[in-house]
C-alpha cells in the first residue's frame, strides 16, 4: 500500500499551536537554566566566606588551640578547638567550663 500523502485535516490550523508550545518550551529551559547558574552562583559566594566568625578580643584561648566552630548565645560563647575540647566562656570572656573529649 502507498503512503497518503495528503495532509490530515486540521493540520495547518494546529501550525501555529506547535510553534506556540515549541517557544514555551524553549523559554521555560531557558529560565530554569538561568535560575540553576542563579543558584549556583549564590552559592559559591555565601560558601566562599570566612568559615568562622572574629572571636572577641577578651576571650583567650589556651595555647595551641586552634577554633574550629564558634556559637554565640546571650550569655556565653562557646568554643570548639579542632582537638575536640569544648570551651565555654561568658560574656567577659572569662573560661566557665572545659570539657576534653
Amino acid at each position: 500500500m502507498a503512503r497518503d500523502d495528503r495532509a490530515e485535516p486540521g493540520a495547518e490550523e494546529a501550525l501555529p499551536m506547535l510553534r506556540w508550545l515549541r517557544i514555551l518550551v524553549t523559554s521555560l529551559a531557558a529560565v530554569m537554566g538561568i535560575g540553576v547558574l542563579a543558584i549556583v552562583a549564590l552559592l559559591w559566594l555565601r560558601l566562599s566566606e570566612a568559615p568562622l566568625p572574629e572571636l572577641p578580643e577578651q576571650i583567650a584561648l589556651p595555647e595551641n588551640a586552634k577554633p574550629a566552630a564558634v556559637t554565640f548565645a546571650r550569655d556565653w560563647v562557646v568554643v570548639v578547638t579542632e582537638a575536640g575540647e569544648i570551651l565555654l566562656y561568658d560574656k567577659q570572656g572569662e573560661l566557665k567550663d572545659r570539657v576534653s573529649p
